[in-house]
């Protein structure tokens, strides 16, 4: 266990606010629950949202930006949405603020907007009533924007990443001429999502629909990524809408079509969150510290040099300049920490918490032979290599480590992944052993308010490889078609 670090075991909330803090990912601000993201939480977003971008810019789209404040009488012009969001919404009244004759700050009540502005919590109406302007014809189609941004829901219970009041984000906004068109894009960027989540994160998911009580406010279907975290409980780590055309016909957004037939157009919009830092802390990390994906890592090799002299230091770097230059070639991101004011047992605790992949640690004894000490973050071992070769050697340790941070992952799923057939089976395994469960349900809303009620487990997803199996609703007895995946969720 690291020092000031709490063991997932004995308090796993903790356990995930100290990771937080001690490896100075984020804070808490002067705002209400508002976080400051700091330098080395800041590099991991950087990384995710860069990779990202080049996945949504190969899937064709294009990034743009769109106001902060909203009309709130664009909100009016679609009821499920604005019914979504109501209770979590800013609101700008005034716009200009006074000093008092006791030099006190006050709004000034003379300047009041003569219409509200709302602080985005998601922006598909600033957006449509702007392609309400952009589409005329069928040639203005398809229209495949993403925009990153911050957004604001009023939270009342917030965690740094996984609930904030503020946050930062992409999200998508596709327009269409048919509704295959943006059912194919819905689909398209939920795979887009789960590739990136498994093959950058090293986090296994289950791609599924939301039940129609889960989906998002205004849409027809929503499609979400889940992710299982160390304490069994599942966190959406993607989601991915067909709105159909209720934006269009809210904002009346209409093209003419090949015949000459004014047609409205359908709508696709996805998008996920910096609450991915916090699914990436709590599906890999461990009691000493982060544990992060190579491919995400801000830091993927540390360098320690271990001296008593200026001399000793000015030999070591001499001998590792040169690979510390082939590393970076090889896109391998490295840090020499020359530093003579933290002794090394620090600095390899320092890096250990933070979560660097692969540590190098190189004495005048190690000069001596052509050695260096490497040691793996993701399994503690430690072993000592010889200089010659020792860039090929970690080029493969990322691979080979970013493929053991997956597996271990997709393993403590499997492990904690039940199936129930009756409700008290079901009560008792979300009782006592948690994870994910998969259960018949009889597909009504009275039914699955029931089961949240009374066991807080809710419908994560029908998973798209659910096979079709004849069965009862476990609560109702009523005919199920297949099972539903269920779980205590973020």
């Amino acid at each position: 266990m690291a020092k000031g670090i709490a063991t997932r075991k004995e308090n796993y909330s903790q356990w995930y606010n100290d990771i937080v803090i001690k490896a100075d990912l984020a804070e808490n601000s002067g705002v209400r629950g508002s976080m400051v993201i700091k330098p080395y939480g800041f590099a991991i977003w950087e990384k995710m949202k860069a990779q990202l971008d080049i996945m949504f810019k190969e899937t064709g789209h294009e990034n743009a930006y769109f106001p902060l404040l909203i009309p709130k009488s664009y909100f009016a012009k679609e009821a499920s949405h604005v019914d979504g969001f109501a209770k979590e919404c800013a609101v700008v009244t005034h716009y200009r603020l006074k000093t008092t004759e006791d030099g006190n700050i006050e709004v000034d009540q003379n300047a009041k907007l003569e219409e509200e502005l709302i602080i985005r919590p998601t922006s598909e109406t600033i957006i449509w009533s702007t392609y309400k302007k952009w589409i005329h014809s069928y040639r203005d189609l398809p229209i495949l924007i993403n925009q990153w941004a911050n957004v604001m829901r009023w939270e009342m219970r917030t965690r740094l990443f996984l609930r904030t009041a503020e946050f930062l984000w992409q999200e998508g906004h596709t327009a269409h001429a048919k509704s295959s068109e943006a059912i194919a894009e819905t689909n398209q960027m939920l795979e887009v999502y789960a590739e990136f989540a498994e093959k950058w994160m090293a986090m296994p998911v289950i791609k599924g629909s939301k039940s129609e009580s889960e989906r998002f406010a205004g849409a027809l279907d929503t499609l979400s990524i889940e992710a299982m975290m160390q304490d069994g409980k599942a966190l959406q780590a993607g989601t991915s809408h067909f709105l159909g055309q209720n934006f269009a016909k809210a904002f009346d957004v209409k093209y003419t079509s090949k015949e000459g037939k004014e047609e409205f157009v359908w709508a696709s919009s996805w998008g996920v969150s910096t609450r991915l830092i916090g699914a990436l802390i709590m599906a890999h990390s461990d009691d000493k510290g982060l544990v992060l994906p190579p491919k995400l890592a801000p830091i993927q090799v540390v360098i320690v040099p271990i001296f008593r002299s200026e001399e000793d230091l000015v030999k070591i770097s001499e001998k590792i300049d040169p690979i510390i230059k082939n590393l970076r070639k090889l896109g391998i991101s490295v840090k020499f920490d020359n530093r003579d004011t933290y002794r090394p047992g620090h600095k390899f605790a320092e890096y250990e918490l933070k979560g660097v992949p692969v540590r190098l640690a190189i004495g005048m004894r190690d000069l001596e032979n052509g050695t260096i000490e490497l040691a793996r973050r993701d399994t503690f071992e430690k072993k000592t290599y010889e200089l010659k070769g020792i860039e090929e050697l970690i080029e493969n340790l990322m691979v080979e480590i970013q493929d053991n941070i997956f597996n271990k992952a997709l393993k403590f799923r499997e492990e904690n992944t039940h199936t129930a057939d009756t409700y008290e089976e079901f009560k008792n395994i979300i009782k006592n052993k948690s994870g994910f469960v998969y259960a018949h349900w009889d597909g009504t809303i009275e039914t699955e308010e029931k089961i949240q009620e009374e066991t807080k487990a809710t419908i994560r997803n029908i998973p798209f490889d659910s096979p079709e199996e004849e069965g009862v609703c476990m609560v109702t007895g009523k005919p199920s078609k297949r099972r539903v995946l269920f779980a205590k969720s973020y």
